[in-house]
């Protein structure tokens, strides 16, 4: 593998690295504005309330959206790193 292979490789990962945060951020925002509405507009009756069902709903489906999205970036850094090292080694990427 050339040195400017193994830097566009490095500028990728980087880029797809990049925006999978940029989206976790998003969905964070997204629910942190979420929760504040919900708060606006459903009083705080009880722990165990509509109110508290919905935000412990949204929070956990982000934690879902997160986990998957880290999952997709795991693979994707997995099949990036098995293409260059077979590059390296003169293979065919897979």
């Amino acid at each position: 593998m050339t040195t400017t292979e193994a830097k566009s490789g490095d500028v990728a990962a980087g880029r797809v690295i990049e925006s999978i945060a940029d989206a976790e951020y998003s969905a964070l925002e997204a629910v942190k504005r979420f929760v504040e509405d919900v708060n606006r507009v459903f009083p705080d009756v009880s722990e165990d309330g509509p109110r508290q069902k919905i935000i412990d709903s949204a929070f956990n489906m982000t934690r879902e959206v997160l986990e998957a999205s880290n999952r997709l970036a795991q693979r994707m850094m997995n099949v990036t790193e098995d293409a260059l090292g077979d590059q390296h080694k003169g293979r065919p990427p897979k």
